[in-house]
């Protein structure tokens, strides 16, 4: 795992190798990028692809920031890492606050981009999501410490499918890894203020590259009502929505979100 300077930070990544076409992939908040490694690594290396992995700014060993930074920092920790790996115009996967960077990166710097797959994504904050946040910051800034495994139902409930919920074996695996990773650092306490907002629909029409939106219909952090409204501002984005997840659908059903990413990618030699 390289730690590298980009854009004034040290920048911590894994590059799979290989001769293939990169992919870059960008995770959402508070979480490190080996998360991707678990299902989307494997399905995209076995698809002859050459996958780039990373932790955002604010997830250790990547550096913290602790003192504030804005989704047009991330961006450029993007670019940096694009340009130090000589990847040209590459395709990108973000899913939560990382659609939201790869969806920046798309509109500011076209040239960067061949493909993007935006999961779980959206283009504006609604009064639940933007209640959600000043909720979450108010939690941390008030030192409270919830107990791991509290924590561990509560973000089971918020980012699992009923499906997944109902189900003992899988719940209970759920719950043991939620309590695993339970805590808040003061990176992730920045990633909590970086909503879209004001709204950035409009300024997404002019997205030039080709975009397909992943949505998932269980999905209570990002509605998928809101994904849906990405595709249709951004022109010829494609959409789909898989069944049966929440907000980690690409860790609740893998199978069905690597399949919708690979068919994507290869509708452009």
């Amino acid at each position: 795992m390289p730690i590298i300077p980009v854009n004034g930070i040290n920048l911590n990544y894994t590059d799979s190798g290989g001769p293939g076409e990169p992919v870059v992939l960008v995770m959402g908040s508070g979480t490190s990028g080996r998360a991707w490694h678990l299902h989307q690594v494997p399905a995209l290396t076995a698809a002859g692809y050459r996958v780039i992995t990373f932790d955002n700014r604010g997830i250790p060993p990547t550096d913290v920031c602790a003192e504030g930074f804005t989704v047009q920092d991330l961006v450029r920790d993007l670019v940096g890492l694009i340009e130090h790996l000589e990847l040209g115009a590459c395709r990108l996967v973000g899913t939560s606050m990382g659609a939201y960077v790869v969806q920046e990166l798309a509109l500011l710097h076209p040239q960067l981009v061949r493909q993007t797959v935006l999961m779980a994504t959206r283009g504006r904050v609604d009064a639940m999501r933007r209640a959600l946040s000043a909720a979450e910051i108010e939690l941390y800034d008030s030192g409270v410490v919830l107990p791991p495994r509290f924590d561990a139902v509560v973000q089971a409930m918020r980012n699992l499918s009923p499906r997944t919920l109902a189900d003992d074996v899988s719940v209970s695996d759920w719950l043991d890894v939620l309590e695993a990773t339970s805590g808040t650092g003061p990176g992730e306490r920045v990633h909590m203020t970086l909503d879209p907002e004001p709204a950035r629909l409009d300024a997404y029409r002019g997205i030039s590259v080709p975009c397909h939106v992943i949505a998932f219909q269980d999905d209570l952090v990002t509605p998928s009502e809101l994904g849906r409204e990405v595709a249709e501002a951004i022109p010829r984005a494609t959409f789909e929505l898989i069944a049966g997840c929440g907000h980690f659908g690409y860790l609740e059903d893998p199978e069905a979100v690597n399949k919708s990413i690979v068919e994507f990618f290869r509708q452009v030699p």
